[in-house]
C-alpha cells in the first residue's frame, strides 16, 4: 500500500514543576528543563486541586541555581513566568477557587506542564 502526502507525528511530553506563586492571571514555576519565553504549553494544578487543565504562555525563563545531578554533573534549576491564556469562565472560577485555598505563595506545590 502507499500512502500519498506528509506524514508527521508530534511528539509531547509532560515537564513536573513546582509553584512559586500563583494568581489569577498567572504563576511562577521551577522546573529542570528549558522553557522558551513565547511559547504555550498546558498547565495541570495536581489532582488534589481538582487538576484543572489551563493554557499557559511562556513570559520568561531563566537559571535561578544548580542540583546535583547523576555523577559530578550538575543539573540546572530553573524558574518560568507563565500567563494563563484563553481560559472559559469556568476554568477562571475554579482557578480563583485554587488561589484563594492556596493563597499567592502555595507551599511545596506541584503540578505538570505538558510541551
Amino acid at each position: 500500500m502507499r500512502v500519498g502526502g506528509r506524514m508527521g507525528a508530534e511528539a509531547r511530553a509532560w515537564l513536573d514543576v513546582r509553584l512559586v506563586d500563583l494568581s489569577v492571571t498567572g504563576a511562577r514555576i521551577e522546573h529542570r528543563d528549558v522553557l522558551q519565553p513565547g511559547s504555550t504549553c498546558t498547565f495541570e494544578f495536581p489532582p488534589a486541586l481538582g487538576g484543572l487543565l489551563v493554557t499557559v504562555r511562556v513570559v520568561h525563563s531563566s537559571v535561578v541555581g544548580a542540583e546535583p545531578g547523576p555523577g559530578d554533573q550538575p543539573l540546572a534549576r530553573f524558574q518560568s513566568g507563565l500567563e494563563f491564556i484563553g481560559m472559559k469562565a469556568d476554568q477562571r472560577a475554579r482557578l480563583a477557587g485554587i488561589v484563594e485555598r492556596l493563597g499567592e505563595r502555595p507551599a511545596a506545590t506541584e503540578g505538570r506542564v505538558r510541551l
